[in-house]
């Protein structure tokens, strides 16, 4: 669920869209690591200013902890 609308979100946000896949690892019961993977040309705008843009995926990625109880960590990464 919150894989897609990352993905969906960041597709809407960025230059290159086909070029955006989020993967989802899951560390324990209590933790999961979602990584998008774009251009190296979208990453700044993935980030924004300030970190504003990130900072707000990780704010609606904290309201799906209180729905399903795991914490998420987001990381923004180039393809190669």
């Amino acid at each position: 669920m919150i894989t897609n609308f990352i993905e969906n979100y960041a597709k809407l946000i960025v230059s290159f869209p086909e070029e955006i896949t989020v993967t989802k690892e899951v560390i324990d019961d209590t933790f999961a690591e979602i990584v998008i993977h774009a251009n190296s040309a979208d990453i700044g705008k993935l980030i924004g200013k300030n970190g504003n843009m990130i900072n707000a995926i990780k704010t609606m990625a904290n309201g799906c902890k209180a729905k399903d109880g795991i914490s998420y960590k987001i990381q923004v990464l180039a393809n190669e």
